[in-house]
């Protein structure tokens, strides 16, 4: 995907501590929201993929307010999207999914806020706690920040194959999805489902993931004139290897539904392939539609 160079005067960009700098990035990789940890959990360590997914749902959910991180050290916005070609792809992502959401929040008057990218090397400190390399890539509702570790791009390159910058894209676009989510307040109101109805928060969950698989797809429909060939088989192969069945028979464990926080991934597929084809960010109500 063609995307032009970011503009750090256009983004908010911060380190996200544990020591500031980035590993040097070069492959490719992904992985959305709290799946995460399951993929690197399951693949790497042969832990319990449900428990797991347990465990990242918590972090997400968390919104009682911590001290956001502050910036270490004297790094500006264009050092940190310059330590290496992941972060650099990140950036250049951010400022063109700014471009292309805040126009539909003003046209719907609702009001805008740009997330902040957060880097970091190994460990950090988020609004919903503790980042670790181990979790991946996760959106943060409590202080509006996407945390990213980019050596997790080159584990998803080497471990499941998925390769190719739109692959690194899609992480960037399905976590941004999810501060979607957190401005028009349907992460707000999934969460308070959650609470009311606990037999029914896995089922949620996966709704409001599916619905940031639908919103980077749409990102990528709207820029259509930027995409290459190859790019939606990169995004949807990506999708294939981060299904909840797929990272569960990847670990060895039987694949069990009602254990799913993400969906399957045929469903992430569809719902990916749905907002690329149509662009249309009316097309993700996964909340109103079979799955």
């Amino acid at each position: 995907m063609r995307l032009d160079r970011f503009n750090p005067s256009n983004i908010r960009v911060s380190d996200g501590g544990g020591g500031g700098g980035f590993p040097g990035g070069g492959g490719g990789k992904l992985g959305c929201g709290t799946l995460v940890i399951v993929l690197i959990g399951s693949l790497v360590f042969g832990v319990d993929p449900s428990q797991l997914l347990g465990t990242l749902e918590g972090v997400q959910q968390q919104t009682s307010p911590q001290t956001a991180p502050q910036a270490q050290g004297s790094l500006s916005a264009e050092q940190l999207c310059t330590q290496n070609t992941f972060a650099t792809e990140s950036c250049n992502a951010l400022e063109s999914l700014n471009k292309t959401w805040q126009p539909l929040f003003q046209k719907a008057n609702i009001a805008f806020d740009q997330p902040t990218l957060h880097f970091y090397n190994g460990s950090g400190q988020s609004g919903c706690g503790a980042a670790s390399a181990a979790m991946g890539p996760f959106y943060c509702p409590t202080d509006q920040g996407i945390y990213i570790d980019t050596s997790f791009y080159d584990q998803l390159d080497k471990q499941l194959g998925a390769k190719g910058d739109f692959a690194r894209y899609y992480v960037i676009a399905h976590e941004y999805g999810h501060h979607i989510q957190k401005l028009t307040g349907v992460e707000e109101q999934v969460r308070r489902e959650q609470q009311n109805k606990p037999q029914q928060s896995n089922a949620l969950q996966v709704r409001m993931e599916l619905q940031a698989d639908c919103y980077a797809g749409v990102w990528a429909g709207k820029n259509k004139n930027l995409i290459e060939p190859g790019d939606m088989e990169e995004g949807l192969t990506a999708a294939s290897a981060i299904g909840d069945d797929t990272l569960m028979k990847n670990a060895g464990q039987q694949v069990s539904p009602e254990s799913f926080t993400h969906g399957s991934s045929a469903e992430r597929m569809r719902w990916l392939k749905r907002g690329l084809d149509s662009g249309n960010e009316d097309q993700c109500d996964t909340f109103g539609k079979a799955i």
